[in-house]
């Protein structure tokens, strides 16, 4: 806990006053430019990572970065922020962003390992139909332990994205051509992001001066996984 207080002495000593102007806007009102959806893993920062300014990002974390169908029991606070982020703050693009090592998808693949977290086992039921995917498409290939685990971590974005196409306001805001959608995937060992690219149904790196693609309103096809001898196979829904 120390570190955190001289963290906040820091922040008043230095960061504020050299971004006071900043402050005193944000305090009238936000605006973000994203919904940023993410894990809740410590090691995932979205302002880091996107190095974006205080109220440029409206954040919403959980475990695995799921998001649980309109409707659902046990869909939580998403629903609401979602909804809010959308009619309220009038943002525009929504980023689901999945990363390396992440637990939640590793349970998901051991779910032996939940016994004794029966809450998060019931939460990981919003990834479901990650694991069937994966139980059907993926283990049949013989891959390693890592590269399964890294193919549950990418097929989940795509999973999620689906289920937030199920929120009435994002199919109404799809459906009027105000909302994109993006599936990004971090990767912790060396700060890289992938993006998924519908039109070739794989995640790609993000390059110096990568433009955003506008055809994300279509639904999203199952990454192309790239297999250890070079070969490829391709997965669509």
């Amino acid at each position: 806990m120390q570190k955190l207080v001289e963290g906040i002495h820091r922040f008043q000593s230095d960061y504020f006053p050299a971004n006071s102007e900043l402050f005193h806007r944000l305090a009238g009102g936000q605006n973000p430019q994203a919904l940023f959806i993410s894990c809740s893993d410590s090691r995932v920062i979205p302002d880091l990572i996107t190095q974006a300014n205080p109220g440029d990002l409206f954040v919403l974390r959980n475990a695995g970065n799921l998001i649980p169908p309109h409707g659902a029991a046990n869909q939580g606070g998403e629903a609401a922020t979602i909804e809010y982020a959308i009619n309220a703050l009038n943002i525009r693009d929504i980023i689901v962003c999945g990363h390396t090592g992440c637990g939640a998808m590793k349970a998901l693949l051991q779910p032996e390992s939940l016994n004794k977290l029966p809450r998060v086992k019931q939460w990981l039921d919003h990834a479901e139909a990650t694991r069937e995917i994966i139980l059907s498409q993926y283990e049949k290939l013989q891959l390693s332990p890592e590269a399964l685990w890294k193919a549950t971590v990418e097929e989940n974005v795509l999973v999620q994205l689906e289920s937030l196409r199920t929120h009435p306001c994002v199919a109404a805001g799809l459906a009027g051509g105000n909302l994109k959608l993006h599936g990004w995937v971090y990767k912790i060992e060396t700060g890289e992001v992938f993006t998924y690219r519908p039109e070739r149904g794989q995640f790609e790196n993000f390059a110096s001066g990568t433009k955003i693609s506008t055809s994300e309103s279509g639904s999203f096809r199952f990454p192309v996984l790239n297999i250890p001898n070079g070969s490829q196979h391709t997965h669509c829904a």
